[in-house]
């Protein structure tokens, strides 16, 4: 008889907030990224499922209006079959798990099969639709009570539990899952007493790009939200408190708020850009033009790599040569060591980034991030004689290297990463491009604009009409000019930040 004992998983029911992924906590970000199952919601943001492992099992259970997904016994089950199986399994919860949610039949059924589990709050839709709008729900001048209810209640109980004369007489009063009630709600509170004058808000999909604040009083509110056609989720808000909607609503008066960003750089690198956007209010639309992929065989750049010591300067031209760099020295078993006499140039700040990650300080780093000003700034080092590896990409111009060795300095090059075209555009984009929701596109490199139009082909000039576009640099921008389109914008310095910078400048 074996005595080998199973190894048990764990759940974790984790609130994923209402829909900006910046409202995810840091717990809840520990446990996602170690996740071996992900069972998600509908209102989960997807960009928070690429924190999970890419070998993560992502299982969709969503429920919709008219589409009931899984039924809640089945994701019980699906839960306790993943843990029992020694899976790390994450229960991804719109909102807080516990708030009108479902989680507690969930914590029922993993401690009935005596199944390890934790659960980790998360921000509440009602909560962060009042914080998005501008609103207190327990403003101390007018408010010293709040009360959640959910406009949804469970079928199973018959009639109605809600006390609308108690919830008459409560301050602030915020409805969960109440579109399709509406008119009932604001009507039988005003039969239970409240003034049909009482301040009301309706906010729908709160902390996204997509949310839309109506303002009116409990009276008028239901009509008000069929003119402006309110689709879930919204969360309602009836109190005196919602009377600072109107001028205290920050979110929807950040500077892109409304406007739809494309981002053409590749995945690994578009995550500063989109947070900067994010920041200003935009939402951004993943387009990237260019893959980045590994040299065809490692051979050259190993052997390269292996007499790095015989070199003055290393010249790293982006981020991603700066990291290929480093991966590539500690797969040949060496470190930051193996560039002690070597000095190092980089174009801009985010390569420089890239070193700091690995403790590795550059020693040159031009004012004006650009191939043409890291090249005169090498210059004016004194480069006769000098011996210079230039790490770079397959596609990178001749003109630096001509530089430099013009300079007298004797130049290698190596190829640490290719630049690639990708099959295609993601889908959302090509949506957003067709239904003319681009407000703009924003290009970080000559790849990005070549790349771009070619995967456009011929619709391109009627899909990027009503588009602006944003340049990275005046190369960049150059690329754009030569393809005889113009740049609305150019980033200076030519950083992340400062492209999105540019963009609200434009404005």
């Amino acid at each position: 008889m074996s005595t080998r004992k199973t190894t048990l998983g764990q759940a974790v029911l984790l609130g994923a907030g209402p829909g900006a992924e910046g409202l995810l906590s840091r717990e809840g970000e520990m446990w996602l990224s170690r996740a071996q199952v992900v069972v998600y919601d509908r209102l989960v943001n997807p960009v928070l499922l690429e924190i999970a492992p890419i070998t993560a099992q992502r299982i969709d259970v969503g429920k919709a209006p008219g589409h009931h997904g899984l039924a809640q016994e089945k994701i019980n089950a699906l839960l306790v079959e993943n843990v029992r199986a020694g899976k790390l399994v994450v229960r991804l919860k719109g909102g807080d798990p516990l708030l009108f949610g479902r989680g507690g039949e969930e914590a029922d059924a993993l401690a009935k099969a005596r199944l390890p589990f934790r659960i980790v709050p998360g921000i509440s839709a009602g909560i962060a639709a009042g914080a998005y709008a501008g609103i207190s729900l327990t403003d101390r001048r007018c408010a010293s009570t709040v009360v959640f209810v959910t406009g949804h209640e469970n079928p199973a109980k018959g009639a109605s539990a809600v006390d609308y004369p108690a919830l008459a007489r409560i301050d602030t009063v915020v409805f969960y899952m109440g579109v399709g009630r509406l008119a009932e709600i604001c009507r039988r509170l005003i039969e239970a007493g409240r003034d049909a004058k009482t301040p009301a808000v309706a906010v729908e999909n709160a902390t996204t790009p997509r949310q839309r604040t109506i303002s009116a009083t409990l009276g008028t509110l239901s009509d008000r939200a069929g003119e402006a056609n309110l689709q879930p989720p919204a969360i309602v808000i009836i109190g005196a408190v919602a009377e600072t909607a109107r001028r205290r609503n920050w979110f929807e008066r950040l500077p892109l708020f409304g406007k739809c960003v494309l981002v053409t750089r590749p995945r690994p690198e578009s995550s500063r850009l989109a947070t900067a956007l994010t920041q200003f209010g935009a939402e951004v639309i993943e387009a990237p033009a260019i893959e980045i992929a590994p040299p065809p065989d490692w051979a050259h750049v190993d052997a390269v790599l292996r007499r790095i010591g015989e070199f003055d300067w290393l010249v790293l031209t982006s981020p991603n040569g700066a990291r290929a760099v480093l991966e590539r020295l500690w797969e040949l078993g060496r470190d930051a060591r193996a560039l002690g006499g070597v000095k190092i140039a980089v174009v801009g700040a985010a390569t420089a980034e890239v070193l700091a990650e690995g403790n590795l300080r550059a020693d040159l780093l031009p004012e004006e991030f650009t191939t043409e000003a890291l090249g005169r700034a090498l210059l004016a080092e004194g480069l006769a004689g000098e011996k210079i590896l230039l790490a770079r990409s397959d596609l990178a111009s001749p003109s630096l290297p001509e530089t430099l060795a013009a300079g007298g300095a004797q130049v290698e090059e190596v190829c640490v990463y290719r630049t690639l075209r990708p099959p295609t555009l993601p889908a959302e984009a090509i949506e957003a491009l067709r239904a003319g929701r681009a407000d703009w596109i924003t290009f970080t490199s000559s790849s990005t604009v070549t790349n771009f139009l070619a995967l456009l082909g011929k619709d391109a000039p009627a899909l990027l009409e009503p588009a602006r576009l944003a340049a990275i640099g005046p190369v960049t921008a150059e690329a754009l000019r030569a393809a005889g389109l113009q740049a609305d914008a150019v980033a200076r310095p030519h950083t992340a930040d400062a492209l999105a910078h540019a963009i609200v400048e434009a404005y």
